[in-house]
């Protein structure tokens, strides 16, 4: 950093990545700091820098020894290495910066007196953590699986046994499916779609809901998908269709003749199936079949892919639905939830893989669902809509939720 670029940034104040301080401070208040930066966005600290921008320079000696052997060593947990360094801004005053990166092991906490507190940046301020955040920080850091946490007031009778029955023999080809209530709560206990309890029956978890419940949303808010359509670009436009679908993510298929054939389809096939007025058309005359061929403003395997995404890897935490908007000149998918630790958009787009509900996306994988290198964004969606609509996907990350855009085209047969 040049001084240049320091002066710049005094000059524009504090901010959600940029905090000014003292440098005779206490060490957890500086540790306050750098746990609500580490478990936002990262950010830089300047120490010697008064609230109001006046430099008063560093008088502590030996800063960068109590910066990161007392305040980094035994204030902030798990771990986490800045970037340090002192600048000579006038004659006598040297301003120290840290620079930290946004942390990859959230939640980071504030270490002291025998307890942890976590903090988060909120614009120009670090704040305790509330409940609600403090889960989606645990669940963002892999240390909470919220696929698995237990749904209250639900049984063994919310989930449907028939998708069950033929997810154990006919998908995972197991040569031995329970034979009462007692054998399907204890194999479903161990698979985690239902979760024990001290002195009660097994409740339902938030996979098994959402994997094989009947009518999900009854218990689960955020289950389903809504679906809107609009006839212009905007919301303001005229409305086409506007609904929320609920129902069990894998469809229900039975064995006739030796062959799987799909009986109901889950909720990603009713929202295709929904869809396909709004983003395909057939055409008016029969081919030599007598059969209209359609025409698909996306590829259809591509929009499959970026729906399936959306499920699998979305945020539980969070009570807003999963929404697919159609425009007249686009169609929009957002996923609650931020990105997994240190994912971001470039990252996925290179092909890494960061599952943040293992156990849904091995569900789903097994019935095909899900690509099976875990790479759809790279291998399927981005290439696939380029090369058909001439135009490349876009996606919108941020602190609520994961977005993709994808640009109407000529249109293509399917």
């Amino acid at each position: 950093m040049t001084k240049t670029e320091l002066l710049e940034i005094i000059a524009n104040g504090e901010n959600s990545g940029v905090e000014f301080k003292r440098d005779d401070l206490r060490p957890e208040q500086l540790a306050k700091e750098i746990v609500a930066l580490a478990n936002f966005q990262g950010g830089r600290i300047l120490l010697g820098v008064e609230d109001d921008g006046a430099i008063s320079g560093i008088q502590r000696e030996n800063l960068e020894e109590w910066v990161m052997d007392t305040v980094f060593g035994q204030y902030v947990h798990p771990m986490i290495l800045p970037f340090y360094e002192e600048m000579l801004i006038e004659s006598d005053r040297k301003i120290a910066v840290i620079t930290l990166t946004q942390g990859t092991s959230k939640p980071y906490v504030l270490r002291q007196r025998g307890g942890e507190e976590i903090y988060l940046r909120v614009g120009s301020v670090s704040r305790k953590a509330s409940r609600e955040q403090q889960a989606r920080l645990f669940a963002i850091g892999g240390m909470l699986h919220t696929e698995v946490l237990p749904v209250s007031g639900t049984s063994i009778e919310d989930l449907d046994r028939d998708r069950l029955e033929d997810y154990l023999r006919n998908v995972l080809n197991d040569p031995e499916t329970p034979v009462d209530e007692s054998g399907w709560q204890k194999r479903l206990s161990g698979m985690g779609f239902m979760a024990e309890r001290d002195g009660g029956a097994p409740v339902c978890t938030i996979a098994g809901q959402l994997l094989f419940g009947y009518r999900p949303r009854r218990v689960l808010r955020q289950a389903g998908v809504r679906w809107m359509a609009f006839d212009g670009t905007d919301m303001d436009s005229k409305v086409l269709d506007d609904v929320v679908l609920d129902d069990a993510l894998v469809g229900l298929w039975w064995v006739r003749d030796g062959a799987r054939e799909l009986d109901t389809g889950g909720v990603m096939e009713q929202l295709l199936e929904r869809m396909r007025p709004f983003i395909s058309e057939e055409e008016t005359d029969a081919g030599e079949d007598l059969r209209r061929e359609r025409t698909w403003y996306y590829p259809v395997e591509a929009l499959r892919e970026a729906l399936v995404n959306a499920f699998a890897h979305r945020d539980w935490t969070r009570i807003e639905e999963i929404e697919v908007v159609s425009y007249s000149d686009r169609l929009e998918i957002k996923s609650p939830g931020a990105m997994q630790n240190s994912m971001t958009v470039e990252k996925m787009i290179a092909g890494q893989r960061s599952p943040r509900n293992t156990l849904v996306v091995e569900v789903l994988r097994d019935y095909g669902y899900v690509d099976a290198r875990g790479m759809g964004v790279r291998t399927k969606i981005i290439p696939l809509l380029t090369e058909r609509n001439g135009v490349a996907p876009k996606f919108d990350a941020t602190e609520d939720y994961l977005a993709i855009r994808m640009y109407r085209g000529p249109g293509t047969h399917g």
